[in-house]
């Protein structure tokens, strides 16, 4: 990037901060598809890059007016969405460990040899992607992000009371899911 590109990118982030909200409208132009690019070098999923590219705008919209340096927009702005891409991986890795860690009961264990156990593992993520959104929801907070249900009220904006009717719905619904599954074979 040579040295003129910098300056209009302080010149935009000037005018932005300046009250012209059509210079961000210009930075968005000239950084989007960079930012989807950097991202997917990261995290090699397409639609993941152009959602972590949009969420790193919300924070370089936020955060602008505190750059000291105009000049240096390039490289703090990367550095958001190389952060929020590195954070997607760290997440995903724990939700897939955490996933992997649940267990069946001892005695169901014992007999399931590994391919058993993948192909239920597969089962309780298919049953788990089967549920209603607001389900999976909580579901997933409580089982992969290990949050208490007052967490997930305060989350999802939602009661505590049905924070954890919605688990309690989840739970049988997946419980009859499954069971049905070990029916068909």
């Amino acid at each position: 990037m040579s040295g003129d590109d910098y300056s209009i990118d302080a010149k935009l982030v000037i005018d932005y901060q300046s009250g012209n909200k059509m210079a961000m409208a210009q930075l968005v132009k000239r950084w989007h598809k960079t930012f989807c690019n950097k991202a997917y070098w990261i995290v090699k999923d397409k639609h993941v890059a152009k959602d972590i590219a949009q969420d790193s705008w919300k924070t370089i919209i936020e955060k602008v007016n505190d750059l000291n340096n105009p000049k240096t927009f390039a490289s703090w702005s990367l550095r958001i969405v190389c952060n929020k891409s590195f954070d997607w991986i760290k997440k995903n890795k724990r939700t897939k460990e955490r996933l992997e860690t649940i267990q069946v009961n001892n005695e169901t264990e014992e007999l399931l040899e590994k391919d058993e156990r993948e192909q239920l593992l597969s089962h309780l993520l298919e049953a788990i992607n089967a549920l209603p959104n607001h389900q999976q929801m909580v579901v997933k907070l409580f089982y992969t992000e290990a949050y208490s249900l007052k967490d997930i009220s305060r989350t999802l904006h939602i009661s505590e009371g049905t924070a954890k009717s919605r688990l309690y719905h989840a739970r049988e619904k997946l419980k009859t899911i499954l069971k049905n599954r070990t029916h068909e074979k």
